[in-house]
This record gives C-alpha cells, sequence and structure tokens, in this order.
C-alpha cells in the first residue's frame, strides 16, 4: 500500500530507503507547522517499518492488524506521548513512563515506536529527559518527535535526530489533490487550499469539519460587525466573544489576524496570495478605506490582544480595548452575503 502522502514524497522516499537499508535511525525529527503532515509522516513510516506482512522492504500492506492500530495510535509496541487535551505542556512524568515502557523487548512488532506529538510543548526538565533516552536508545526502539520548528527544541536533542522539514504545498498544487482524491469542485478545493494555507492535514480537516467552516463565517461577520458598527455593539460584540473558552476567543483573533494580512496584500497590490478568497470584493472595499499603515496597526493590536491572551490579562476588557481600536468603517458587503 502506497504511503499516501501530499507534497512529502521526498521525505517518504528516504524514509522508505533507510527502512530498505537497513538503515533506520535511532531517532526522526519531523517539523513544520500544524496540518502540514507531521504526524501523518510519522505514522506512515512506524506502519512500514512495523507491518507483519509488507509487499516489499519499506511499504506497508494497510490490512494486517499492525497496521490497522498503528493508522489509529492503538498498536501495543507504539508509545504516544503528547499534551492533555485543551492546551498544557508535556510533563517530565510522562517522559519517565515512556522510558519504563522502552527497555521491555516489542511485544508483536519488530520495534518499539515512541511518537512524541507537538514537543515544543515540552517542558524543559520533560526534554532534558528525552535526553538521556536520545543518548542511550535501547535496541529496537525509534522515537519519532514532531514539532513546529526544530529551533524550538534543545539542540542537544535536535542534533540526535534526523531531522525532516516538511514545507506546505502552493496552493494549486493542494487544489488539485484534492479536486482529484476528494472529488471536490475547483472553486471548492482553491478555498480550502487558501483557507489552510498549502497545508494538507489543515485542508483535510476544514473538509470533514463542516462545523469549522460554520465556526469561521461567525469570525468573519463579527468583525465586520464590529468595523461597521458603533461603539455600543462593540461592546456587545467584546461581551459575546469573552463568554467563550481561552481557545476559541485564540482562534477568533487568529482569524481576524490572517484578515488583516490579506488586507496588507491588497494594500500593497498583491492579491494572488490571499487566504480568504471568497470574501475578497469586502476585502477590497475594506483595503480602499483604509491605507498601508491603518491596516498595519489593526494587525498590530489583534497581535497584541492575542499577547495579552497568554498574559491572562481581563479577557473582556481585553477584547473592548481591541475593538474600540478598530477603524469604524462603512459599505462594507457582509461576507455572509
Amino acid at each position: 500500500m502506497a504511503w499516501e502522502i501530499w507534497g512529502h514524497e521526498w521525505a517518504a522516499n528516504l524514509l522508505r530507503q533507510h527502512i530498505r537499508n537497513g538503515e533506520a535511525r535511532h531517532a526522526y525529527l519531523f517539523s513544520g507547522a500544524a496540518g502540514v503532515g507531521r504526524r501523518t509522516l510519522a505514522l506512515r513510516f512506524a506502519r512500514a517499518l512495523n507491518c507483519a506482512q509488507p509487499p516489499q522492504p519499506g511499504e506497508a500492506c494497510g490490512a494486517c492488524r499492525i497496521c490497522r492500530q498503528t493508522e489509529r495510535m492503538q498498536q501495543p509496541d507504539l508509545a504516544v506521548v503528547c499534551s492533555a487535551e485543551g492546551g498544557g505542556s508535556i510533563k517530565v512524568e510522562q517522559l519517565r513512563e515512556l522510558q519504563r515502557s522502552l527497555v521491555l523487548a516489542p511485544y508483536e512488532a519488530r520495534y518499539r515506536v515512541a511518537l512524541l506529538l507537538n514537543f515544543e510543548q515540552a517542558t524543559p526538565a520533560a526534554q532534558n529527559a528525552l535526553l538521556k533516552t536520545l543518548e542511550e536508545a535501547p535496541e529496537k526502539v525509534i522515537l519519532l518527535l514532531t514539532a513546529a520548528s526544530p529551533e524550538d527544541l534543545l539542540p542537544t536533542i535536535v542534533s540526535r535526530c534526523e531531522v525532516l522539514r516538511l514545507r506546505p504545498l502552493s496552493a494549486a498544487a493542494l487544489a488539485q489533490r484534492l479536486q482529484k482524491q476528494r472529488g471536490l469542485s475547483s472553486q471548492q478545493a482553491q478555498l480550502l487550499a487558501h483557507l489552510a494555507g498549502g497545508k494538507p492535514g489543515a485542508a483535510l480537516r476544514l473538509l470533514d469539519d463542516p462545523a469549522a467552516l460554520d465556526q469561521r463565517q461567525v469570525g468573519l461577520d463579527s468583525l465586520f460587525d464590529a468595523l461597521q458598527g458603533d461603539r455600543y455593539q462593540r461592546f456587545r460584540i467584546a461581551e459575546a466573544l469573552a463568554g467563550k473558552d481561552k481557545e476559541s476567543v485564540r482562534a477568533v483573533l487568529r482569524l481576524w489576524s490572517s484578515l488583516w494580512r490579506d488586507v496588507l496584500l491588497l494594500c500593497g497590490g498583491a492579491d494572488s496570495a490571499l487566504t480568504h478568497m471568497d470574501v475578497r470584493e469586502t476585502l477590497a472595499a475594506l483595503a480602499a478605506q483604509v491605507d498601508f499603515a491603518g491596516a498595519h496597526a489593526c494587525l498590530e493590536a489583534i497581535e497584541q490582544a492575542q499577547a495579552g491572551l497568554d498574559a491572562n490579562l481581563n479577557l473582556r476588557l481585553m477584547l473592548e480595548v481591541l475593538l474600540l481600536d478598530l477603524p469604524c468603517l462603512s459599505g462594507l458587503r457582509p461576507p455572509s452575503a
């Protein structure tokens, strides 16, 4: 069964060759933005390493129990380490528990595989604990780390890993994949590819979760309502947002940030790399009413609010200040129209 990797065929070929030549490293680091395919590539590698009936070296049948369990991250010889759901960090206790399991011989597979997801979220103590395992890796153990960037980890960890830096696809290439593999129309595929920034995993999550697009629409409407609303309406929008959990607010701020980046592009005369293609006319109308400096000031205000969110400032007060700092505009067509 093919690895089915979108845009990272070079990495799949390298890993496949390591298996075929019996040269698998004891540790790999898959780096790149969230949604680019780090976890998918790591799981495909783990599946090819341990497949019970490989069609040929470096490939996986995809049908045996080990392949199916690995894909679901439920295989007995696959240990998964990640932060708690909803945020938090990877603790040193999790690494110590992992170390105790790695000294055991594989239960049914060729290798014990440890998958450490988003390891930039590990505490310094947890990273140092992993360093000991990297220096004295048990036989038949392979460590697979994912992180946004190698620079987010201790240099001593990075130096002991084979580093594979994954990059997003071009929007056009990802759109072609979505059309071919998922049967989307050209317009649907282009929109998802641009919203995902060329990241296959992010595009597939948007496709498989219609609620995410609905939430995006709510975020779009709230921003444009605020820009065209009076002070009272902005206070109401701030109140409604402050009633949500912190991660939901963070998602809205990220959305607004990406919208203002599009406005900056339009102010600069470049519109080919827009993220929010479906509301281009509305963004163009916005860009016509603010200059480059004004759009940049709005983007900075939103980024300061994101920093305030991390600093646990008073959420409602922070959102009120942000919305009052945005310009008062008119004549913007509602995005949902």
